[in-house]
C-alpha cells in the first residue's frame, strides 16, 4: 500500500512512535539515590557496585518478562534529604519507575518514601517503588510503613535482638556505654540496646550516653576519653563509615580495650583495617553474611564472579540481592503496573545465596539470615581468611533464621 505524498510524513512519524513506544517498553528503569560524594562516598560507591552487578547479571539472562532489560540511573544524595528529594525528581522526569536507596541514613529514606508516597497520591499510573537495603530503622515497617516502601536487610530491632542473644552468652561484657551518631538510626539504635540487651542481661551496668554529629568528628579522642572515665569495658555504636573507624583509631591511640556492638560496620570498606591498626579492640557486628563465612557456597560463588568482573570484593548480598527480588516481582506480577509488582512482591518468598528469604506482607520487612561475627586475627581455625590486606577477619560467633529475630509490628498500611 502507498501512501498519498502528503499523509507519508504523517503516517512515517506514527510508525516511528510505534517503535518508539516498543522500544520505551523495552526498558524499566531503576534509579540509584545514595552518596558518590562526601564522606560516605566509598559506602554509596560499594553499594552502587552491588547494584550495578545485579542488574546487568539480570539482563544478560534475559531481563524481566522475557526481554525487558532493566536500566540503572544513578543520582547522588549528598547525605541530604533536600538533595535527595531533588534526585528523586530528576529521577521521576527521566522515567524511573523504581528507587534502590538506603546508604544515606533513615532520615533521608524516609524523606523519599514520604515524596514518593504524595506522587504516587497525585499521579496515579505513573507510581514509583521504594526498595530501601540498609536502612533500617524500625520506624520505616512500623509507624511510617508505607505500602510503596520495602525494607530488604534486618532493621534495627531484629539485629539488636541477634546482638543480645550473644551478650547473653558472653559475661564479660559488664559495663556499656552508648556512644551514636545523632539522627533517627543511631537514637533507635541506643534504644533498643538499652531495651533488648537490659532484658537478655538485667545484670549489665548502662554508665553513659552520648549522641554526635553524623559525619563531621574529626577525632573522637574526648569522646573515648568520657567512655573510659564510664568504666566501661563495652560500647554499642550505631557508628558506620569514617565515623566507626576514627572511633576505632581513637581508641587504639588511647591505649583502650573495648568491646564494640554494631549493626553492619564490618560491611564498609577500611573498618578492618581499622581494627587491625587499633590493635586493640573487638568489634562484633550482625549482618546477612560476612567474608570467609563456612558453609557458604552460593555466596562463595557469586563473591568470586563479583571480583572477577568488578575487581572489588564483595560485601553485602542483600544489596545485589535487591534488583533480584524487584525482577522475580515484576516476573510474578507479569507487570510493570507498579501497584502489581507492589502486591507481588508482598509475601513473596525468595531463594537466596544466603538461604531462603520472605517479604512481610503486613509491613514490607524482609525476613532474611543474621549471622552475629566479630572483626578477630586469623588464627587457621575460627578466621581463616584475611581481608583488607591484612591478617584480620571475620569469626562466625552465632547464626538466627530472619523467623527467629522477627518481632511484632505497628505498622497500619494504607493500601492504594
Amino acid at each position: 500500500m502507498k501512501f498519498p505524498l502528503l499523509l507519508a510524513p504523517v503516517a512515517a512519524a506514527a510508525l516511528l512512535g510505534i517503535g518508539s513506544a516498543h522500544a520505551q517498553q523495552q526498558t524499566y528503569k531503576i534509579a540509584y539515590i545514595d552518596p558518590l560524594s562526601g564522606p560516605f562516598a566509598n559506602v554509596g560507591e560499594l553499594m552502587l557496585t552491588h547494584t550495578q552487578f545485579a542488574i546487568e547479571d539480570i539482563n544478560a539472562k534475559g531481563g524481566v518478562l522475557g526481554g525487558t532489560r532493566l536500566q540503572l540511573l544513578q543520582f547522588d544524595s549528598k547525605l541530604s534529604a533536600q538533595e535527595s528529594q531533588s534526585a528523586l525528581q530528576a529521577a521521576i522526569d527521566q522515567g524511573a519507575r523504581a528507587i534502590v536507596t538506603g546508604g544515606s541514613g533513615s532520615s533521608v529514606v524516609s524523606a523519599i518514601v514520604q515524596a514518593v508516597n504524595k506522587w504516587n497520591q497525585r499521579n496515579p499510573g505513573k507510581e514509583l517503588l521504594v526498595l530501601n537495603h540498609s536502612s533500617i530503622d524500625p520506624e520505616l515497617t512500623g509507624k511510617q510503613c508505607s505500602f510503596w516502601h520495602f525494607q530488604t536487610d534486618a532493621n534495627t530491632s531484629m539485629k539488636m535482638k541477634a546482638i543480645a542473644n550473644y551478650i547473653k552468652k558472653t559475661p564479660e561484657v559488664k559495663k556499656v556505654y552508648l556512644l551514636n551518631q545523632d539522627y533517627a538510626h543511631g537514637k533507635q539504635w541506643a534504644s533498643y540496646g538499652r531495651q533488648l540487651v537490659g532484658l537478655a542481661r538485667p545484670d549489665i551496668q548502662f554508665v553513659g550516653e552520648t549522641l554526635h554529629p553524623i559525619g563531621r568528628v574529626k577525632d573522637f579522642a574526648p569522646y573515648v576519653a568520657n567512655i573510659r572515665q564510664s568504666g566501661a569495658d563495652s560500647v554499642i555504636t550505631g557508628n558506620w563509615g569514617q565515623d566507626m573507624t576514627l572511633l576505632l583509631k581513637a581508641a587504639g591511640d588511647a591505649g583502650y580495650d573495648l568491646h564494640y556492638f554494631n549493626h553492619s560496620a564490618g560491611s564498609v570498606p577500611g573498618t578492618v583495617l581499622a581494627v587491625s591498626q587499633a590493635k586493640l579492640g573487638q568489634l562484633t557486628w550482625v549482618a546477612e553474611w560476612h567474608p570467609g563465612q563456612a558453609d557458604s557456597p552460593k555466596v562463595d560463588a557469586l563473591a568470586k564472579a563479583y571480583k572477577a568482573k568488578t575487581g572489588k570484593d564483595f560485601l553485602a548480598p542483600r544489596i545485589e540481592m535487591t534488583p533480584r527480588l524487584l525482577a522475580a516481582a515484576i516476573n510474578k506480577a507479569g507487570s510493570m503496573d507498579t501497584p502489581k509488582v507492589a502486591h507481588a512482591l508482598e509475601n513473596l518468598s525468595f531463594d537466596s545465596v544466603v538461604g531462603p528469604v520472605r517479604m512481610r506482607a503486613e509491613d514490607h520487612q524482609l525476613l532474611i539470615p543474621q549471622v552475629v561475627n566479630t572483626i578477630a586475627p586469623v588464627d587457621g581455625k575460627t578466621v581463616k581468611v584475611g581481608w583488607e590486606g591484612t591478617n584480620y577477619g571475620f569469626r562466625t560467633d552465632a547464626v538466627y533464621s530472619g523467623n527467629e529475630l522477627a518481632q511484632g509490628t505497628d505498622c497500619k498500611m494504607a493500601q492504594p
